[in-house]
C-alpha cells in the first residue's frame, strides 16, 4: 500500500530521516513513535509532499508520489491532520471539513455524502459544523482535524500527535472516532505519529520507533517503547 524505499531528508543542511525502507500494507494502523526532535513530522510532511526528499522514493500503491505535487496529494485519497492543526480561521467547521473535497472538484453530493460518514466517525462534529475555526479550543481543533483528514483520505490518513495535549475526554472521543475509522473503511491506512507510545495504549496499532532520523521495528521497537 505505503512504501517507504531508502527515504532520507535534510533540513538546513543537518540530517532527518536516513536512509527509511518500510512497507505499510492496506487496512494497516500503523504507530510511528520517537522522541521530540526524532523527524516524526518531518516524515509525514515529505509523504505529503512538503518536504524535498533526498534520494529514495514513496510510493502508494506501487505509484511513485514524485510525480504528484504536494496540492494534489489529495486527489490520490490522501487525508492529513498536521500536529498544529492547520485550519482556516475565517472558514465554518462545516467549511473547513468540505474544503479539501471542493479543491479536488468532487461533486457536490458526493462531498455531501462524505460529510455525512465523516459525522458518522466524528459524531462531535455536528454540534460545531456552524462554529467559526476562530472559536474552537485546541482540542476542538484537532477533532475538526481529523474530520478533515477524514474527509479526504480514502486510502491513507496521516495524524502528527493527535493526542499531545488533548484533555481525556477529548482523547477518548478521538480514539473511539479511529475505531469506528476503522471499521467503516477497513482497507485505509493509518498512519499516527507520538511522542508518548502510551497515549496509544487503547488502539491497535503496529508500531515502529523513529530514533535519530532511522526507524526500527520489531523486538528492537518494543524495546524502546517499553
Amino acid at each position: 500500500m505505503l512504501s517507504l524505499e531508502n527515504i532520507s531528508a535534510n533540513i538546513a543542511g543537518i540530517s532527518v530521516l536516513r536512509s527509511i525502507t518500510v512497507q505499510i500494507s492496506r487496512g494497516s494502523i500503523v504507530a510511528v513513535v520517537g522522541r521530540n526532535g526524532a523527524g516524526k513530522t518531518t516524515l509525514l510532511r515529505l509523504i505529503m509532499g512538503f518536504l524535498p526528499g533526498h534520494g529514495g522514493r514513496v510510493l502508494l500503491d506501487g505509484a511513485d508520489m514524485a510525480q504528484a505535487p504536494a496540492r494534489n496529494r489529495a486527489r490520490l485519497g490522501i487525508g492529513y491532520a498536521p500536529e498544529d492543526r492547520a485550519l482556516f480561521p475565517t472558514f465554518s467547521v462545516e467549511e473547513n471539513l468540505r474544503f479539501p473535497c471542493e479543491v479536488i472538484g468532487m461533486p457536490r453530493r458526493a462531498v455531501d455524502e462524505r460529510l455525512d460518514e465523516t459525522l458518522t466517525i466524528v459524531p462531535e462534529l455536528a454540534l460545531m459544523l456552524a462554529r467559526s475555526g476562530a472559536t474552537l479550543s485546541g482540542g476542538q481543533g484537532k477533532m475538526v482535524a481529523l474530520g478533515r483528514a477524514v474527509m479526504a483520505g480514502e486510502r491513507l490518513v496521516l495524524l502528527d500527535e493527535p493526542f499531545q495535549g488533548l484533555a481525556p475526554v477529548l482523547a477518548q472521543q478521538y480514539g473511539a472516532s479511529l475505531e469506528r475509522l476503522h471499521k467503516a473503511r477497513p482497507k485505509l491506512c493509518v498512519v499516527i505519529t507520538e511522542s508518548n507510545r502510551s497515549l496509544l495504549k487503547d488502539i491497535p496499532t503496529q508500531t515502529l520507533v523513529l530514533e535519530r532520523g532511522e526507524l526500527q521495528a520489531g523486538e528492537a521497537a518494543a524495546a524502546a517503547v517499553h
